[in-house]
């Protein structure tokens, strides 16, 4: 798509205030021979958290590298608070306050969790006119992100990552993604699937705080039941089309695998933009 950056578009029910905060508008790619995606549509609210679900291979995570700015789509734009935006590589994406923690965390064994929040992104401060690390103020404000924003205490906030339990490994990894004030949306690829049952529920209330925040949360799971205790909709996926997207009130467990296993009939598949319409 080569519209330009930020050209002003017009959304369906795009009144100020009431444009979604995302939309994916029939997103393709492909990779030689193989189509990875094919006009898939996607649409988040501002405080709302959307599950993706779908078998491996199902065009889930390609989806989110293309809104992270990894992949180019070769088909499909991305509109973000009713604007047309280009993504066209990570920085961008972090820049228009999208932001994802995948499932390998990313984290340096060997550096503190405050360090790791800033890694990359680090405050300096001026001695003699010659820039230093601010250390002691990311350490507060990592702090500060990790104990208000999302509920969790490390204890000891300078020991190395190595020795923190993997939910706060996790937890660590999003407060990473939190820096940014204008973050908007957050992306969550596999946040429990390394975590035991306790540190599980302790994560999914760390995404539940989220959720309190405004923020609009992308969360792929294998865990259909903390997809169904968090999410407000489900997007399901199937060999890289959009099988259907239900209202988490409205749905089963059964239905929702009947989609991703391709049992129950594609949804309204030429119905238009994801969330447009949402059938209980």
């Amino acid at each position: 798509m080569s519209a330009p950056v930020n050209a002003p578009v017009s959304v369906a029910g795009g009144a100020p205030g009431g444009a979604p905060l995302l939309q994916m508008q029939r997103i393709s790619k492909h990779f030689g021979g193989l189509q990875a995606l094919k006009d898939v549509d996607l649409t988040l609210q501002a405080g709302e958290l959307l599950g993706i679900v779908g078998d491996n291979g199902a065009g889930k995570s390609t989806l989110i590298k293309v809104l992270t700015g990894v992949y180019p789509p070769d088909g499909g734009g991305i509109v973000l608070n009713g604007e047309r935006v280009r993504i066209p590589n990570r920085r961008a994406s972090i820049d228009l306050g999208i932001d994802a923690v995948y499932q390998n965390l990313a984290l340096v064994d060997y550096l503190t969790a405050p360090q790791n929040v800033y890694l990359g992104n680090e405050i300096k401060r001026s001695v003699l006119g010659i820039p230093v690390l601010d250390n002691a103020g990311m350490r507060k404000k990592a702090a500060a992100i990790l104990n208000d924003r999302l509920g969790v205490a490390l204890g000891d906030i300078d020991q190395h990552t190595f020795n923190l339990s993997g939910g706060q490994r996790q937890a660590v990894a999003i407060a990473r993604a939190l820096i940014q004030e204008k973050g908007r949306i957050l992306i969550l690829d596999e946040p429990t699937a390394a975590l035991g049952p306790e540190e599980s529920r302790r994560m999914l209330e760390v995404v539940q705080r989220l959720k309190r925040k405004e923020m609009g949360i992308i969360m792929i799971s294998h865990q259909l039941e903390h997809v169904f205790e968090l999410a407000d909709r489900i997007m399901v996926l199937r060999r890289g089309r959009l099988a259907g997207v239900r209202s988490t009130a409205h749905t089963t467990r059964q239905e929702i695998l009947g989609l991703i296993v391709g049992s129950i009939a594609d949804y309204e598949a030429d119905a238009g933009a994801a969330g447009a319409a949402v059938t209980p």
